[in-house]
């Protein structure tokens, strides 16, 4: 032990973790006094209080009995010391092996305080262990750097590099018999469940497993944009297809026509329900999977993005005693949560609300939520009109597909009902004219028609590694061409950092266009008019979504390129 380490060995942990401005006085004193009472030790209230962190605790006790800490930026593990130490421990336990020095092997551990570990490492490598602390973000950047995903590793367990011959390459086909004693195998059901783990881990929306000539890739789709992960190899495709067509409840034998299913997947934090949905490609099936978390709260309307103009206007159509209000967009822009907090905030006792839907992707306390059920007869239109039978107040119609559903909905808000549903357009204006198209009388649609809203989600600057800079001038052009930008506007972008995965995005917000229907617009409308004569027959208040997302990028929430991404096609002539 040196002299720093000695000097250190004799500090409290409280004065530790001060010298590492981890803590300040104030909150020392109240752990101290807290002490007192409890008769706890310091670091555990210091923890429970919230004032440091796991990782902040651990580096002081660590410094405390003389445990080096370890930069592991800096540090290269050749394939000898790799092999060392298998895979599972280092994810299990948080260790890397390090180098060896006088006979003993060192390896980093962000909680060197576990005697079993150290136990296990030394009855695997056969070595004396010197312990390292290490920051737990560099361990995680380091063990994915040297290790690969579990993902990853568990692929090249199955089918080591060495065994991808191309033979492999070919599409084998296997009876049924043969597909169901393949997905049942412990290693493919486990290589499944990682692959599920992983993405609820990341925070994805949907898992997309999609088959090539030579390889299988797999995709997360995270915040809205696919994020390709370690591809399987081509012998694995009929494991994993099979494995997960037996969990969603599938035919395992039918290859060659689209299916569609349903997977209930227990994760680390409760229950997530997956659609799961096939289709036939010239390599194989191609398998979507989409995540639904039952246990993420619903978001209120204030939590969506709306700026308060739009947020005032929605709030007065949802007051409305009947009507018909639309949610507009592309599939995956938020519709259905934007609707959920539509029905959230006007929920009474007093008050009877029937849902109609394809699925039901949250259950909504005390509204009667009704699934689709094609096989059996039960659309949206049959599904309607018994609704109606039922007396309700308010009535959801997941989406408006056809003549008779949107015919029925209409005649629904005509006579006394306030009507919510989702359209697939553009835009706002888009929405009267698509309707009309279907075949919907547009004096009736004048007559019932209140609100339309149109979405997009864009993905939010990471806020930690926000940063300011200075777009480029054909970005900067597009901008004046779609709102007045002053000089000196300061904009921001993500410089990439751990946590949002060296994207500069995290997490994502909505843009929005609210078209509110007024006397003047109910006269356009029942003239049959064109999507342009809507937008110019639009309230002068009127905000389009590319306007509501540039005041985002001036409000420093998102950037220039996300709100043109969905919301405009950016081109030199502009």
């Amino acid at each position: 032990m040196n002299n720093q380490e000695r000097s250190n060995s004799r500090k409290r942990l409280g004065e530790l973790l001060r010298e590492k401005s981890y803590l300040d006085e104030a909150g020392l004193r109240i752990a101290l006094a807290e002490q007192q009472v409890q008769a706890r030790p310091l670091g555990q209230i210091l923890l429970d209080l919230g004032y440091i962190t796991q990782g902040q605790l651990y580096e002081a006790l660590a410094l405390q009995v003389g445990i080096e800490k370890v930069d592991l930026a800096g540090v290269s593990l050749g394939t000898d010391m790799i092999g060392l130490v298998p895979a599972e421990l280092v994810s299990k336990y948080n260790v890397l092996p390090l180098w060896r020095e006088d006979g003993r092997l060192a390896v980093a551990l962000t909680d060197p305080f576990q005697p079993q570990v150290i136990d296990d490492l030394r009855l695997v490598t056969g070595c004396p262990v010197k312990r390292y602390f290490a920051d737990p973000v560099e361990m995680e950047d380091a063990i994915l750097k040297f290790y690969g995903s579990n993902v990853a590793r568990m692929m090249d367990d199955l089918v080591p590099a060495e065994q991808r011959t191309g033979s492999e390459l070919e599409n084998g086909d296997f009876s049924p018999a043969k597909l169901h004693e393949l997905a049942r195998e412990p290693s493919l059901v486990n290589l499944v469940n990682l692959i599920i783990l992983e993405a609820i881990e990341a925070r994805a929306s949907d898992i997309h497993i999609e088959p090539f000539e030579h390889r299988v890739k797999i995709k997360y789709r995270i915040d809205g944009m696919l994020v390709e992960q370690t591809p399987s190899s081509k012998r694995l495709q009929a494991a994993i297809i099979s494995r997960i067509k037996i969990m969603a409840d599938m035919n395992i034998a039918e290859r060659f026509v689209p299916q569609d299913g349903h997977i209930e997947f227990v994760g680390k934090n409760g229950r997530i329900d997956i659609r799961v949905s096939t289709i036939p490609t010239v390599f194989g099936e191609a398998i979507e999977l989409r995540l639904l978390d039952r246990t993420a709260s619903l978001m209120g309307l204030e939590e969506l993005g709306m700026n308060p103009q739009s947020l005032e206007g929605f709030m007065k159509c949802l007051r409305k005693t009947h009507g018909i209000v639309l949610v507009t967009g592309p599939t995956g822009c938020g519709k259905t949560t934007t609707l959920y907090a539509a029905l959230s905030e006007i929920y009474s006792p007093a008050v009877k609300m029937i849902t109609i839907e394809d699925p039901v992707e949250y259950q909504l306390e005390g509204i009667n939520q009704m699934p689709v059920n094609p096989k059996r007869g039960l659309t949206f239109a049959t599904g309607l009109r018994h609704i109606l039978r039922h007396d309700p107040d308010i009535v959801m119609v997941g989406e408006i597909r056809d003549r008779e559903t949107a015919n029925i909905a209409i005649r629904a808000a005509l006579t006394g009902h306030l009507v919510f549903s989702t359209l697939h357009t553009n835009d706002a204006p888009g929405a009267v004219t698509r309707l009309i198209d279907m075949g919907v009388e547009p004096f009736l649609l004048a007559s019932s028609l209140e609100a339309v809203l149109a979405e997009r989600l864009v993905r939010k600057i990471c806020p930690l590694c926000k940063e300011s800079y200075h777009p480029d001038e054909v970005l900067l052009k597009n901008l004046n061409g779609s709102g007045e930008i002053q000089s000196g506007t300061k904009f921001y972008h993500g410089k990439g950092c751990h946590e949002c995965g060296q994207t500069g995005m995290s997490g994502r917000t909505g843009i929005f266009e609210l078209l509110r229907v007024t006397d003047k617009l109910r006269q356009l409308i029942a003239s049959k008019p064109t999507t342009e004569q809507i937008i110019r027959g639009a309230p002068a208040d009127h905000v389009s979504m590319v306007h509501d997302g540039i005041a985002k990028v001036l409000n420093g929430v998102t950037t220039p390129e996300e709100v043109f991404r969905v919301a405009k096609t950016i081109t030199e002539e502009e």
